[in-house]
């Protein structure tokens, strides 16, 4: 078939031609904006799930939802390295601009606590401090948001920030994708700060998203974020999501599936987006003739697996030192050994014990402390309890069994 017209994009992040399966969330924030719109009470948003299931996507799709109803609106993706100063400051600046122009003096204000917070990041260092800036012309304000405890300075920045959005009856959405990879202290800051401004009440609200482990994060680090966030797992979608997911981009260019090729197609992605999206490319590149068959699903499915094999647990892969590579298979050795008991199917194994894992290597848990740390700092695996250990991203078990 036509590789021009291909619909499917299987990009990082990339939204795919029909979003489906995601209904509720977007229904859910719709009204979350409304509320908040009209000063009621509402809780911050958190998304977790598996790696490949679209939680960037959704995060794009919920900003773009906040921007029709002519939110300020900014996103930053956190990285282990980084504070949390300098990309939040960059992302309200954008929120600022996105607000409109209210009051000059106002605006100029609130842009100079944003710098001020941005710039306490240099410390001690005045040259540095006065050398960066997210871009922002106004002066910064001295006494605001730069007291050097980010805490602190973050109640503050967004109580001055909220009350800007609430003066020109709007209001702000700060979107945080690998929300994981705060710092404790970043962590601490920002739910001191949810909390601050959903007691006063303004129109402030963050939505992250993050590894399944991510409440588990806010929890240790303030006790009340189980109550001061609202969570939604994301997963994988239903059959009748998937089907959609392929169908519609198919139908537009006038093309269609067979009843036994979606079959086929949901048994291969599990019903992964990231998948779908991968093995839809591949599927229809290498397909002949409308309708797509089962026949085309199994020719395409080698090609479409060696690329998933580079691209997608490949370069994951890559990251792991020997030591850590061999923690990694013997995680998937210990779901085989679960899976052979006849406890689980192998594909439907969230998580095995660390345990077992030991076992698996012939060691004693305590000797492979560091390379199980290095892994859950790279975010190649995480613990979801205690004791536990998964993998972060979806299939990367069969992956490694089938590349040993």
């Amino acid at each position: 078939m036509d590789p021009i017209r291909n619909p499917y994009a299987p990009g990082a992040g990339q939204r795919p031609p029909e979003l489906a399966g995601r209904d509720e969330q977007l229904s859910a924030f719709e009204v979350v904006l409304e509320r908040v719109s009209r000063g009621r009470p509402e809780r911050s948003l958190v998304l977790t799930g598996l790696r490949g299931v679209g939680k960037t996507v959704l995060l794009n799709a919920l900003r773009s939802a906040a921007v029709r109803r002519h939110w300020g609106t900014g996103k930053l993706e956190a990285r282990p390295d980084q504070g949390l100063r300098r990309p939040l400051s960059g992302a309200l600046h954008q929120a600022v601009r996105e607000l409109g122009h209210p009051q000059a003096d106002d605006v100029d204000h609130v842009l100079g606590v944003i710098r001020s917070f941005a710039q306490r990041d240099a410390g001690a260092n005045a040259k540095l401090r006065d050398q960066w800036s997210p871009g922002i012309e106004a002066p910064a304000v001295r006494g605001r948001a730069d007291s050097g405890d980010i805490e602190i300075d973050l109640v503050e920045l967004l109580t001055d920030l909220g009350g800007l959005a609430a003066d020109v009856g709007k209001g702000v959405a700060i979107f945080i994708d690998e929300m994981q990879d705060l710092g404790p202290d970043d962590v601490s800051a920002l739910c001191a700060a949810c909390h601050e401004i959903s007691q006063s009440g303004l129109p402030v609200i963050v939505v992250g998203a993050g590894l399944p482990h991510l409440p588990a994060v806010l929890s240790a680090s303030k006790s009340y974020s189980e109550r001061l966030f609202r969570y939604q797992r994301i997963d994988r979608l239903a059959r009748d999501a998937a089907d959609r997911a392929l169908s519609t981009p198919a139908e537009d260019e006038d093309a269609a599936y067979t009843a036994d090729a979606l079959t086929a197609m949901y048994a291969a992605t599990g019903g992964y987006p990231y998948f779908i999206q991968a093995y839809g490319k591949v599927v229809w590149d290498l397909a002949t003739s409308s309708p797509i068959t089962a026949e085309d699903v199994a020719v395409a499915a080698p090609q479409a697996e060696a690329e998933l094999a580079v691209g997608f647990f490949g370069s994951r892969f890559e990251r792991a030192t020997p030591g850590e590579r061999e923690y990694l298979h013997a995680m998937a050795d210990a779901a085989v050994a679960i899976a052979e008991k006849g406890e689980e199917e192998l594909d439907e194994i969230q998580s095995v014990p660390t345990a077992d894992v030991a076992a698996a290597l012939g060691k004693k848990p305590q000797s492979l402390s560091p390379a199980r740390d290095s892994l859950l700092k790279k975010g190649l695996i995480y613990s979801g309890e205690r004791g536990r250990i998964a993998f972060t991203v979806p299939h990367f078990g069969r992956y490694l069994l089938e590349h040993a």
